[in-house]
């Protein structure tokens, strides 16, 4: 068998990241004020965002240096690995060629330290003691927490209950790394109190987490808020993903016919698939793009393109992206780092454009391709990275019935060594697959504001 896992240089982690922005096909549509309904400037981002973001989420660099400190703890894991998976293709019968980008190698096991670790250094820059954050399954938790300990930042944690219930051991790890995590809707803030008196039973989503972090920010002078997704220098941070990947391509002498990454928020696959984008719209790759949503929160092939809070009490700015409504509660999937209501606007941009294509696919599914790949790879795969691998094995089979020989890349942005209560869920047969009903989606687009 040939070489399986390719691995760069300690030298060759990038030295800047890439900005995407100044080469969309048409610019992103503006940020707008949630009261005046008028585009934004840096100075209404400044209770929230420490300066050095705020001007690299509206910057026109096309690339971004990456700070020496930062470069310092990124070597703690990076340059991450990339592997072909010749015994998944044998399983399969294929002729493709599948490859996978392994970011579970982080000392957070996901892809979120790549930009954890940034926020936490400009945050510091600046003085700021303390972050306030929101997360999902427990991976950005998990990075932030890691992260703020490197840089001797506080760190609070509003962990959507579900996942707070589901997945104690993420709990742990966060509090290891020393963050104080709360169970969100929580009666901490104003915005929790406000959804536990009129939902007790709440599950909670990131939504309600965000308008908990946000007004944790706001209200004290020492703390500032930071996301794990959605935001364009969010984004833009996990652009390592993918520049290494072209790196070890290009030693191969090979490049993808194919890129796929599961989507949420958007930050793991704009991580790998922007700088193949950019080859895209230069003509110089004919890469087909495909983001892969799960059916119980459908942003992008259900809900619309148009002004939405990232928040469900109405918090934050006004962005435009594919949303469902900032006041849907996505069902109690397994895979809790998907659970949004909106997806990243760079990502619904292209989308919009046809640069990007979305799929949705349904959790048992998923987690039958998560078997399949975990018995021929070994690696146990985390939920939402799952939804990518089930696109690349059905791209894989249809390479088999058609007999053509692809190229397919994917984002394995974490493993799942936190998460076998949803595998164990899925091998006693009690996960079942939930698709959200028309008609709660249609009331949840009710709340959407008009501008």
């Amino acid at each position: 068998m040939a070489q399986t896992k390719f691995v760069l240089e300690e030298k060759d982690i990038p030295q800047a990241w890439y900005n995407i922005i100044p080469d969309l096909p048409v610019p992103l549509p503006p940020v707008m004020h949630p009261g005046t309904k008028q585009p934004i400037g840096p100075g209404d981002l400044a209770p929230i965002f420490p300066t050095g973001l705020i001007m690299q989420e509206v910057s026109g660099e096309r690339y971004v240096e990456i700070p020496e400190e930062v470069r310092e703890v990124y070597k703690l894991w990076r340059p991450t690995p990339l592997y072909r998976a010749y015994r998944l293709e044998k399983a399969l019968d294929t002729p493709a060629r599948i490859y996978y980008k392994y970011e579970g190698v982080s000392p957070a096991g996901s892809h979120k330290p790549n930009t954890a670790v940034a926020q936490a250094y400009y945050n510091r820059q600046e003085g700021v003691k303390r972050l306030a954050t929101e997360t999902g399954a427990g991976q950005w938790g998990s990075a932030l927490s890691f992260a703020c300990k490197q840089f001797g930042l506080e760190c609070k944690v509003y962990m959507v209950k579900v996942s707070y219930q589901q997945k104690p051991y993420r709990r742990s790890m966060m509090e290891t790394w020393g963050a104080s995590v709360v169970a969100s809707p929580s009666p901490d803030t104003n915005a929790g109190r406000g959804i536990l008196a009129e939902f007790p039973n709440s599950p909670g989503s990131l939504g309600i987490a965000i308008s908990e972090a946000v007004e944790d920010a706001v209200s004290r002078p020492d703390t500032k808020y930071s996301l794990g997704s959605v935001l364009n220098h969010v984004l833009m941070h996990q652009t390592v993903i993918g520049q290494e990947c072209k790196a070890m391509f290009e030693k191969m002498g090979e490049s993808p016919d194919m890129v796929i990454g599961c989507v949420g928020g958007g930050s793991s696959f704009g991580g790998i698939a922007f700088p193949f984008v950019k080859d895209k719209l230069e003509g110089k790759l004919d890469v087909q793009l495909i983001a892969v949503e799960p059916e119980a929160a459908p942003s992008i092939t259900r809900g619309v393109y148009t002004y939405d809070f990232g928040d469900t009490v109405g918090l934050t700015p006004l962005v435009k992206m594919f949303t469902l409504g900032h006041t849907f509660v996505p069902p109690s999937i397994h895979a809790g780092g998907l659970r949004y209501h909106g997806m990243a606007p760079l990502i619904s941009l292209l989308c919009e454009q046809g640069i990007i294509e979305a799929r949705a696919v349904h959790q048992t599914a998923v987690f039958e391709a998560a078997l399949l790949f975990a018995q021929a790879e070994g690696i146990i795969p985390a939920p939402e990275p799952s939804h990518a691998i089930k696109v690349a094995i059905d791209e894989a089979i249809k390479c088999r019935e058609s007999g053509q020989t692809k190229t397919i890349l994917f984002n394995l942005c974490g493993h799942g060594y936190f998460d076998m209560a949803a595998y164990d869920a899925y091998l006693s047969g009690r996960l079942e697959d939930y698709a959200y009903p028309k008609e709660e989606i249609e009331a949840a687009m009710r709340s959407i504001p008009q501008l």
